[in-house]
């Protein structure tokens, strides 16, 4: 998709469709006010009728009267008071995915008053609009089918409209917006894609590729080089599947550098290609969906890939611990005693507590590679999808100072977290008669006990991000479709972009 910028007034772009967010109740004078009158009163009349509103997302298609553009969406944006980055990526992508099965190649979006409300003005409108519409663009059902029933339309060309604005410093928030946007797809792809598709050894196979294509330096550790390491936890969980598991590294930069702020970064994402559960089997409700707890492994590629476009050369460690965790006949069972790769030993107690183990030998193995900060993405427990939902994300840090770096970096992406106290007196839950720690103890403040397990593998700064909740939706949003969400990508992305020179 190309990418146009324009400093005219909307009423003067061609195109098949033109985009026009209303912000709160419309008072049709001065921008919106010429093009209603230039669709011969259309706009106010829809708005009169109920159909054009600002409630978020809502949107009516209007015939164009004299206007270049063939057709004219306009779709609500909520209260001037609530833009901001998010809703302004959720935006872009419902004009998107409004446009289902609609003979649309050149999309026209008016910036408008989104470009005076947030900070950043029409170049931060334009960036995040881009990515929106990139985002929306994505489809999940198109990935093993060869024909989709009113698919969304593939955009030759996107035109945002800043009347006034500095096109060239516009157009630069664009591309970083559409590379963004492409690489939280990328994300998408490969989270979305079935366990009889990406197994461990097809996700490192996907991550040469990716490290081929960006210039980044890989090395993947197979099992009998784990087991020489002291990969405890890590071979544990996948040692009941045929497929083998794969330690996946990326790097950018040369090793040993740190980047413009003193930090080699590291991003560490949960790969379970598949988890039954292994002898503590799931049940079969919604088992299928288990494909799904790779994206943080997926997250992690994706991100490195996206850096490595918007920011070459910084320095950067992609972790992705690959593995299936499967019942048979050499599957790790509920009371075995392993060691981890910081020499610690584990009680396991439930196999099906998995994610925390594979994280924290990635995490040590991180630290040993360099790391002086970390990040680690997973989809670990259903407790704090059943505390925050499927919108906001569960993190823990520390300490504080590193946690709030990652938080700024969350603002800029306009992605939503909350911080989950580590509450020390837990920690005592996960004592074990015969190891260091059990990896699973009562039930009651579970959420917290997966943050302070994981902690015990980390000894430089440190934020859990737990996404349990909120990589994948069951059901299509306005801006998105059913699926992997892309979730923490933008925010491990404007992380690293931090550390860029």
């Amino acid at each position: 998709m190309h990418i146009r910028v324009v400093t005219d007034q909307p009423w003067d772009v061609p195109a098949d469709l033109l985009a026009v967010p209303i912000v709160g109740e419309p008072a049709w004078d001065g921008t919106l006010g010429e093009l209603d009158r230039r669709t011969g009163g259309e706009l106010r009349a829809q708005h009169a009728f109920g159909e054009v509103r600002s409630k978020p997302f809502a949107t009516a298609l209007v015939a164009n009267g004299d206007l270049p553009a063939g057709r004219v969406l306009a779709i609500g944006a909520g209260e001037a008071a609530t833009i901001d980055r998010r809703a302004v990526v959720r935006i872009g992508a419902a004009i998107e995915r409004r446009l289902e099965g609609r003979a649309v190649h050149t999309l026209a979006v008016s910036l408008g008053d989104l470009a005076v409300l947030l900070d950043g003005g029409a170049s931060a409108a334009a960036e995040l609009i881009a990515r929106g519409v990139v985002e929306g663009g994505f489809d999940p059902s198109t990935i093993y089918r060869d024909a989709v029933e009113s698919a969304l339309p593939v955009l030759d060309e996107l035109v945002l409209i800043a009347p006034g604005a500095d096109a060239v410093s516009v157009a630069a928030g664009a591309e970083r917006g559409q590379v963004m946007g492409e690489g939280a797809n990328l994300a998408r792809r490969l989270a979305n894609r079935s366990a009889n598709d990406v197994t461990p050894r097809v996700l490192a196979d996907e991550a040469r590729a990716i490290a081929e294509e960006h210039g980044l330096s890989i090395d993947v550790v197979g099992p009998d080089r784990a087991a020489e390491m002291g990969m405890g936890m890590f071979l544990a969980v996948g040692q009941g599947s045929d497929n083998p598991p794969q330690m996946i590294v990326l790097r950018s930069g040369p090793e040993g550098a740190t980047d413009a702020r003193g930090r080699l970064l590291a991003l560490v994402g949960k790969g379970v290609c598949f988890d039954s559960g292994g002898i503590s089997i799931k049940s079969a409700d919604r088992m299928e969906e288990m494909k799904m707890d790779k994206t943080g492994a997926c997250t992690v590629i994706a991100a490195i890939a996206t850096l490595a476009r918007l920011a070459p050369g910084t320095p950067l460690l992609a972790v992705a611990p690959a593995v299936e965790n499967m019942p048979g006949p050499h599957s790790a069972r509920p009371g075995d005693v392993v060691r981890a790769l910081n020499g610690k030993t584990v009680d396991i107690i439930n196999t099906d507590a998995e994610g925390r183990l594979i994280l924290g030998d990635a995490l040590t193995y991180a630290e040993q590679l360099g790391a002086t900060h970390l990040v680690d993405v997973a989809t670990l427990t259903g407790a704090v999808a059943r505390a925050f939902g499927e919108l906001v994300t569960g993190a823990f840090g520390t300490p504080q100072p590193w946690f709030d770096d990652v938080m700024a970096a969350a603002a800029r992406a306009g992605e939503a977290f909350w911080q989950v106290p580590l509450v020390d007196e837990y920690r005592a839950d996960m004592d074990s008669w015969y190891a260091d720690l059990t990896n699973s103890s009562s039930s009651d403040g579970g959420l917290v006990k997966s943050g302070l397990f994981i902690r015990e593998f980390v000894t430089r700064p440190w934020v859990h991000m737990d996404i349990g909740g909120t990589a994948y939706f069951r059901k299509a949003r306005p801006w998105a479709s059913r699926g992997a969400t892309g979730t923490t990508h933008a925010t491990l992305v404007e992380l690293a972009l931090a550390g860029a020179r």
